[in-house]
């Protein structure tokens, strides 16, 4: 399973979020982009999405920009990827209940099965919090 640069965007964004939590300074799209080398325009569709999933704040005016919403200790990088890519299945015989309509007979279906729960695992398991102590 490869990414897209929206999920590698998006997570790159919610970091600066993360490091900047705490401060009540909001920051702008054009620092982020900056920091983190993502086309501006780009970002707005990213923060557009991140705001209605609850996951940002937005911050109006001159010296307005974009705040996490909660902790980066109960943001998850699934809720970030989940929210900016959709489902995270490898397959699409994977994720939905009932997708499959060869999954008994399906050679490699518990190959797919057991990928995309090991994926969601791993980035369930991770918060922003988690990212920032590994920096």
């Amino acid at each position: 399973m490869k990414l897209s640069t929206r999920g590698q965007y998006g997570l790159k964004a919610m970091f600066v979020l993360a490091e900047e939590y705490g401060t009540q300074e909001p920051v702008s799209l054009s620092e982020i982009a900056k920091r983190q080398h993502i086309p501006e325009n780009y970002l707005e569709q990213l923060a557009r999405e991140l705001r209605k999933a609850g996951l940002i704040n937005s911050i109006r005016g001159p010296k307005g920009g974009y705040l996490l919403s909660r902790a980066p200790e109960s943001i998850s990088v699934g809720e970030i990827l989940r929210t900016v890519e959709g489902d995270l299945a490898p397959t699409d015989c994977v994720g939905h209940k009932g997708a499959c309509q060869n999954e008994q007979d399906c050679a490699t279906h518990q190959v797919w099965v057991k990928l995309y729960e090991g994926i969601n695992d791993v980035v369930d398991g991770m918060s922003l919090s988690d990212m920032l102590n590994n920096k």
